[in-house]
């Protein structure tokens, strides 16, 4: 085979152990979005791998960022200065994953971001050592946007938070409607962790929007979709369309509260044979279901070692390379493509919350109401921004 002939004559493996750092919340509003459960599928990916990489030992590391930038940063310098790791992976929050990526170009290290939304990172801060795999706020934009149209939801009031996050997810999936053949009706916006949205619910519940979009994410979502649901206001007809929620944050809140909600993910565990047996497995050693953050570490990790494989070397240069140029097969992804700015570009779908009379299990959240084709979900990495040859 080629990629057989290409391999060293022996295998270079620096330390004599591929290391692995998982860098996340696992204390803070993000703990339940990937926290210590994306540390555990990114163990489990290495034990289905086998344990070892051309003879060599895979260590997987984690470390709490607590949302903030500068330990991020700190952390990330010691990992790959002092501790010998090769690849920092996960970086949920884009403020943590940009600070990291910029750290990995500037030591020439791998970094692979499952938990962050920014698409700055195969934008204008891309790197040729960084990749984006699990999601975007493109995606969603386009997903819970565009698709949600297409299945009725034509007329939209945002509830937004007042930072340029939510700024952006308004902007972004404001458009995908209007551009689906739906209107905006409205936007009101809320103070970052309010706690009451009494008022800005009552706006959108007057407005007339068949669908609510929830421009903000974390505890800000969670609190407004309780309070949505004291109101009554999904069973007198009006959608909820969360712009970043996922199966963790579905849970904590219960079916009770999050029914009728619409959103959209990369990941479902009760979509066909192998997403269940996975689902299972995680499951057995978790005691929940992984949702896309989850399962998107597991493909990442899995990825990076068959890339270090096909090379023969953990050498940064050789393995993005084979990154960039490998399809991604796995239980996370079918036929996933690796573009030239780093983004993993594969099917999302859209979800609707099944009512708690729906339900055959404990676990048993969504219906899937769309696909949303990959090279519709991400930015084409021709138009991304990425200019990778001056940097």
């Amino acid at each position: 085979m080629a990629a057989a002939a290409a391999l060293p004559a022996h295998a270079e493996i620096s330390d004599d152990v591929v290391k692995i750092g998982i860098l996340n919340d696992q204390s803070g509003v993000y703990a339940d979005f990937g926290g210590t459960w994306s540390f555990e599928a990114a163990k489990m990916a290495v034990e289905d791998f086998g344990g070892t990489v051309l003879d060599k030992k895979i260590e997987v590391i984690t470390a709490d960022h607590q949302n903030k930038p500068d330990v991020a940063a700190n952390i990330a310098r010691q990992w790959y200065d002092q501790d010998q790791v090769d690849t920092i992976m996960e970086l949920t929050t884009s403020s943590v994953a940009l600070a990291v990526q910029g750290i990995s170009k500037e030591k020439k290290k791998i970094d692979i971001v499952t938990g962050a939304a920014t698409t700055a990172l195969t934008g204008e801060q891309c790197s040729p050592y960084g990749f984006h795999w699990a999601y975007d706020t493109h995606a969603l934009a386009v997903g819970t946007g565009g698709a949600l149209v297409n299945n009725g939801g034509d007329s939209w009031f945002f509830l937004t938070a007042d930072y340029a996050f939510g700024y952006s997810l308004e902007e972004q999936t404001g458009n995908f409607v209007k551009e689906n053949g739906g209107s905006v009706v409205g936007a009101v916006r809320h103070p970052l962790a309010t706690t009451d949205y009494s008022s800005f619910l009552l706006q959108a519940q007057a407005s007339g929007a068949k669908v609510i979009g929830l421009a903000n994410a974390g505890l800000d979502t969670a609190n407004a979709i309780k309070q949505a649901s004291e109101f009554g206001i999904v069973q007198s007809g009006q959608r909820l369309a969360a712009l970043l929620f996922t199966l963790a944050e579905v849970h904590g809140l219960g079916a009770e509260a999050a029914q009728g909600l619409s959103l959209t993910e990369g990941f479902y565990w009760d979509r066909n044979d192998e997403t269940r047996e996975f689902g299972k497995r995680f499951f057995d050693r978790t005691g929940r279901m992984p949702n896309m953050i989850q399962a998107g570490t597991y493909s990442a990790v899995l990825q990076y070692l068959k890339a270090v494989k096909e090379t023969g070397t953990d050498e940064t240069e050789a393995v993005a390379k084979a990154l960039h140029e490998m399809p991604v097969n796995d239980v996370f992804a079918k036929n996933g493509k690796v573009g030239a700015n780093g983004r993993m570009i594969y099917d999302m779908y859209l979800m609707e919350v099944k009512a708690p009379d729906q339900m055959t299990g404990d676990w048993d959240y969504y219906n899937v109401l769309d696909t949303v084709p990959g090279d519709k979900a991400f930015i084409d990495p021709a138009e991304s921004g990425c200019s990778l040859a001056s940097n």
